[in-house]
């Protein structure tokens, strides 16, 4: 059965409060020079069919109008 992994985000140009509160405390903690942090999600599953996942994530997993993902079965990118 393939191994799934989701990496969820907010689409470019989506407010992210927690990547902004990141790369704020970034600085403070003494790290320099890191920006555009934006934080998601990485759901992993096993499927028996591998091409519903896209699926799955339009209906269930993400939310298409804010969010992209990624998927990846058994380590290489989905086509």
């Amino acid at each position: 059965m393939p191994h799934v992994r989701i990496l969820i985000r907010p689409k470019a140009g989506i407010l992210d409060p927690q990547g902004t509160a990141v790369e704020q405390a970034l600085p403070q903690l003494g790290f320099e020079g890191v920006s555009d942090v934006r934080i998601g999600r990485l759901v992993e599953l096993d499927a028996a069919d591998a091409s519903e996942v896209a699926a799955i994530c339009d209906k269930l997993l993400a939310n298409p109008l804010i969010e992209d993902y990624e998927i990846q079965v058994d380590g290489a990118p989905a086509s």
